[in-house]
């Protein structure tokens, strides 16, 4: 199976090539990325729990879905598609706005990343991809933020910092 492929891009999420993903994060090459937040009705969101055999952050609690886009696809084509890969549903997506972070792991590999967040909302129970995820779980924005000040080994580095600007974006935005 051929590795995936990340799109390379500058810091105004102009492409300027690709590379495969394992050498993006050894390298720490700033690329594209996305990061799906679905809600239901009650305002809350959806979290998962990454698989225990995934290659970092295992077990950690994280947003609905996140990953790269390919080339040729929108941002919305591709989180469409990561959240029926890793969820089994899709839902509309609407992109909130975008960032630059950089994260480094244990494990020697780092996300630098232009990450595009958006948002859906649904009531569906999803159907999770072992593969991809271990569990799954409803968590209001407010209690998300509290579990995450009392226990942030609980949850990824990425996810930290973008519920912080999930959070400040609501916070001044009505949706």
């Amino acid at each position: 199976m051929k590795e995936e492929q990340v799109i390379l891009v500058n810091e105004h999420d102009e492409p300027i090539g690709v590379m495969n993903k394992m050498e993006a994060h050894e390298k720490a090459v700033l690329h594209r990325a996305f990061s799906v937040f679905v809600l239901n009705d009650k305002n809350e969101v959806m979290l998962q729990q990454r698989a225990h055999h995934k290659y970092h952050s295992p077990l950690l609690w994280t947003n609905t879905c996140c990953s790269h886009q390919r080339a040729g696809e929108t941002n919305i084509e591709a989180g469409k598609r990561r959240l029926s890969e890793e969820m089994g549903f899709v839902v509309e997506l609407k992109e909130l706005f975008h960032f630059i972070y950089k994260a480094p792991f244990d494990n020697g590999l780092t996300e630098h990343e232009l990450d595009h967040v958006m948002i859906g909302y649904s009531n569906e129970t999803p159907i999770i991809n072992p593969e991809e995820v271990e569990s799954w779980k409803w968590m209001t924005i407010e209690d998300i933020k509290e579990d995450m000040r009392q226990h942030p080994e609980l949850y990824t580095v990425w996810f930290k910092i973008i519920f912080d600007k999930f959070y400040h974006y609501l916070e001044d935005h009505k949706l």
